[in-house]
């Protein structure tokens, strides 16, 4: 039987985990600031932000939500039937698809569907599950995935065409592979590995030729993504080892590695995150500032 190592549900019923607080904050580059954008007792996760700057995508309790960056409060998107989103989603290159990671039932594996950004009827785009989303090709024509199939121990990358509806696989071998996200000219993708008893940072060309590790930390490194102008990678840094999986309620850190110079910068100090805080491409299009989400647990910290 396949370990899932990856924390598949995020609509759990409140007794199932301790009572949270989360805050969804931007970070504006230039100045090295974090400003609070909305206060929420309750667990909010994965922020993307809107291909015309305006608006972000949050999920919550297996719903997601339209979060105005002018006045900030959650405003439901529909998404029909599809009520057990987990926190991999995001926008299409056009700015007018949202494609959503969502478990047919309580128990059910994950499976990816799209939908208009402003809401509407799901459309099932993947045939094995279990799927989940977390990088869209510039062009718009494929998406990157990370997968359960029967042929592998491990969860691994694969990119779906979207006009063909097939599935090719890019990583391979022993460990977790996880959160790809495509470079803004589309011929590489960043993702996570675990090689060598380490979660790192790594790269590799789209056609998954050429992998090559970016990081060398004695944490656990996940969820890297790039800005859109390609100098920046942005990445959650766990500063303790958690082997291959990456839970909730961790000590951690946002780090930023310069593509340019390779200079490596801790953006943040240390606070109370993990699963939900940098899953999903979080990126304002001019590349100045990204969204996050921090947590509290009021039962625990003051």
């Amino acid at each position: 039987m396949r370990t899932n190592p990856r924390h598949r549900l995020r609509f759990d019923p409140p007794t199932a985990m301790p009572p949270v607080h989360s805050t969804l904050e931007v970070y504006d580059l230039a100045p090295r600031q974090r400003r609070v954008l909305l206060h929420a007792p309750r667990h909010l996760e994965a922020p993307n932000w809107s291909r015309d700057g305006q608006f972000l995508v949050v999920n919550g309790d297996g719903l997601l939500y339209r979060v105005p960056l002018e006045t900030p409060a959650l405003e439901p998107i529909h998404t029909g039937w599809a009520r057990r989103c987990n926190n991999d989603h995001g926008i299409s290159p056009d700015g007018q698809t949202l494609v959503i990671s969502h478990h047919d039932t309580e128990d059910g594996d994950s499976i990816l569907s799209l939908l208009p950004l402003a809401g509407g009827t799901p459309e099932r785009v993947t045939a094995l599950a279990p799927s989940y989303w977390h990088g869209w090709s510039p062009d718009g024509r494929m998406l990157a995935l990370v997968a359960g199939r029967a042929a592998h121990a491990d969860y691994k990358i694969y990119q779906l065409d979207l006009q063909t509806r097939e599935e090719k696989q890019l990583s391979f071998g022993a460990g977790l592979d996880d959160g790809p996200d495509y470079s803004p000219c589309g011929r590489h993708i960043y993702f996570n590995a675990f090689r060598a008893g380490k979660m790192q940072i790594w790269r590799m060309d789209a056609d998954g030729g050429n992998p090559r590790q970016l990081v060398q930390s004695e944490g656990s490194d996940w969820f890297p993504h790039p800005s859109p102008d390609g100098q920046h990678l942005l990445f959650l840094r766990y500063l303790q080892d958690q082997g291959q999986g990456h839970p909730f309620g961790q000590t951690v850190q946002l780090m930023l590695l310069d593509l340019v110079t390779n200079a490596l910068t801790a953006l943040t100090e240390t606070f109370y995150g993990g699963q939900g805080t940098l899953n999903v491409p979080c990126w304002a299009p001019d590349s100045r500032a990204f969204a996050f989400v921090s947590y509290r647990n009021p039962d625990s910290q003051p």
